[in-house]
């Protein structure tokens, strides 16, 4: 079953404001019938020594958390 942009969206929108206030920001780049969600880091998150940690403990996990289907959440530039 494919992955709702809009829902993946708005989990991601909900995430931004943090990311933000740290100089940083996530853009939703695409979404595979895999269940494999790529985001670009952006600004400080784009070269910060967190920004794994970011991605895995924070965006895939609560992308994981509230979408069924989701399976994994990759950076790319």
């Amino acid at each position: 079953m494919a992955l709702d942009k809009a829902e993946v969206s708005k989990v991601i929108d909900e995430i931004r404001p943090s990311l933000q206030y740290d100089g940083g920001d996530v853009e939703l780049v695409n979404i595979h019938d895999d269940g494999t969600v790529d985001v670009r880091l952006k600004g400080a998150c784009a070269h910060c020594m967190g920004s794994i940690m970011t991605l895995k403990g924070g965006i895939e996990r609560l992308l994981k958390e509230r979408i069924p289907g989701v399976k994994e959440v990759n950076a790319v530039q």
